[in-house]
């Protein structure tokens, strides 16, 4: 199977980033390469991409799809945590823009060996980097319940958490849950009928897949300081699929482009924070109408973008 990912919101994304000629980029979701093919094409004829990406799978792909754009793409088996020592190891310091597409790609959906779907029967695997020895099926198979509850409450907003978890656990006491189909089956009869036409497995599959891929901890940790990989006036700009996400980008943003962090009613300034970006997005951008039509998975999504300073 062809791999496949259309990029979300490509057209507000470079208007945001403003790539030109003799600047550098970082996409730290590098996926099919559709963003990136667009911030090489416009910062020609020199332009510098480091793309990044811990799939193998999508790496080999996006490698291949932007073969033209030769010693302009320099791409890098690694998740977007890793940017800055990658930075400092190909000697590029700080890039004008930063581009973060944090939607699952096509190909992971719909591949049934990668375990990422319940419409398809596949072993649980869920794992987007498959050197790593945790996947869905161990984590499913092992884990405590209470950790399972936690995993599911807190990665999948699942209001059966609790239910849920404890399913799971009577199933696996006769034997071990092994396809996507199984457990997608199993969350059904627990959860009942899924609301709007959503599959009532929906959010534990959210939750698991978070979980196993460390998602939430990685977008953290990058937020702490990713400003930093800008230079002055460089921009960065995130397209989130669920409020979780978008939350701790949200946080993030807002707190780059506060002047002080002391508690409100402080009556000195103690934290020696400095300003370190200006908001481009007050309000979160989405998906066009024509846009959610041709791509309806585009739907959920939202844009935030920050300026440095």
């Amino acid at each position: 199977m062809t791999y496949r990912h259309v990029p979300v919101m490509a057209k507000e994304v470079i208007e945001l980033l403003r790539p030109e000629a003799h600047k550098r980029y970082l996409d730290g979701t590098l996926g099919g390469g559709g963003h990136t093919a667009e911030l090489l094409s416009r910062s020609g004829p020199d332009g510098q991409v480091l793309g990044l990406d811990w799939d193998e799978e999508a790496l080999v792909a996006a490698t291949e799809r932007l073969r033209a754009f030769g010693g302009r793409l320099v791409a890098r088996r690694a998740n977007f945590i890793e940017a800055k020592n990658i930075l400092r190891e190909i000697g590029w310091d700080r890039v004008h823009g930063v581009l973060l597409d944090l939607g699952l790609s096509a190909r992971h959906i719909e591949s049934a060996e990668r375990g990422f779907s319940f419409r398809s029967a596949g072993r649980l695997d869920m794992r987007m980097d498959r050197r790593q020895t945790l996947d869905a099926y161990r984590l499913v198979n092992t884990y405590a319940v209470a950790d399972l509850h936690r995993i599911l409450r807190d990665c999948g907003e699942e209001p059966a958490a609790r239910r849920v978890a404890l399913a799971i656990d009577a199933a696996r006491r006769r034997k071990p849950i092994e396809t996507t189909t199984e457990l997608a089956a199993l969350v059904a009869r627990v959860v009942g009928k899924g609301s709007g036409g959503t599959h009532p497995a929906t959010r534990t599959f959210q939750a698991l897949r978070i979980a196993v891929n460390r998602e939430l901890e990685n977008l953290k940790g990058f937020l702490d300081d990713a400003y930093e990989l800008l230079l002055p006036e460089g921009r960065m700009a995130v397209v989130s699929f669920h409020s979780l996400e978008d939350r701790l980008v949200k946080t993030a943003f807002r707190r780059w482009s506060k002047n002080c962090l002391c508690p409100p009613k402080a009556p000195l300034c103690r934290c020696g924070w400095s300003r370190k970006a200006r908001l481009l997005t007050p309000r979160p951008l989405y998906p066009a109408r024509e846009e959610i039509q041709a791509n309806p998975r585009a739907r959920p999504a939202k844009l935030r973008a920050v300026e440095r300073v």
